[in-house]
């Protein structure tokens, strides 16, 4: 893990900061705390048979570890040396389709179980057909550590993540999924607008999507 510049005298100022893998096991839990309760994950993983809290730890991690592979964006917060805040970014290109990433279909297969990955991968196929044009950066995992929210560092990193967006010219925005009816005004303040959903037995998963332009400008506030 690679930090910004800091201010030495201020340890508790937060500072971004870019992740390798060297963070993929403190990433994964606060990943797994953001999610496990999470209405679409607690659909896709079944939450009423044993093992869920497993399952979900299982495509979390399979999720980062297919990242990191594919040499995809992540960044994160630090707060006193302890990484507080993570978000995982796939550049326009990336349309990603599961069912071609063989090494990681067997993993999650094995870890989560085949119905889980079957179901996971005909979700993620109905939100690439949503994706909008021209192509779109995609944030399919981001989380803050449950002891540091509602402190801002959520808006924080979504701003972080919409900056970096700004400066890759093949982008022409941010998509995200939610759902959690409750993140809907956090995300609309920051100029997110539904682009359709997603029907996940009794309720719907909300496909929202932002427009970054490119700024082609300057250094990003991440090193």
């Amino acid at each position: 893990m690679s930090a910004g510049t800091a201010t030495q005298n201020k340890p508790a100022e937060p500072t971004i900061v870019r992740l390798d893998a060297s963070a993929r096991n403190e990433a994964i839990s606060i990943l797994v705390h953001a999610y496990r309760d999470e209405p679409t994950f607690r659909y896709l993983f079944d939450h009423r048979k044993p093992g869920y809290q497993q399952r979900v730890r299982a495509t979390v991690r399979e999720l980062i570890d297919l990242y990191f592979e594919l040499d995809q964006e992540a960044i994160g917060i630090l707060v006193n040396d302890s990484l507080v805040a993570v978000a995982f970014i796939g550049e326009p290109e990336l349309r990603l389709n599961l069912s071609d990433q063989i090494s990681w279909r067997i993993r999650m297969t094995l870890t989560a179980g085949f119905a889980s990955t079957r179901r996971y991968m005909d979700y993620h196929e109905r939100i690439k057909a949503l994706l909008p044009q021209p192509q779109a950066h995609q944030l399919p995992l981001m989380g803050v550590n449950p002891a540091y929210q509602n402190k801002g560092y959520g808006r924080m990193l979504l701003k972080t993540v919409e900056t970096l967006c700004a400066e890759n010219p093949r982008g022409s925005g941010l998509v995200l999924d939610t759902g959690s009816s409750a993140y809907l005004p956090f995300y609309e303040s920051e100029g997110f607008r539904s682009i359709g959903t997603v029907k996940l037995g009794d309720f719907e998963d909300h496909i929202l999507f932002r427009e970054v332009w490119p700024t082609g400008a300057g250094e990003t506030s991440v090193d």
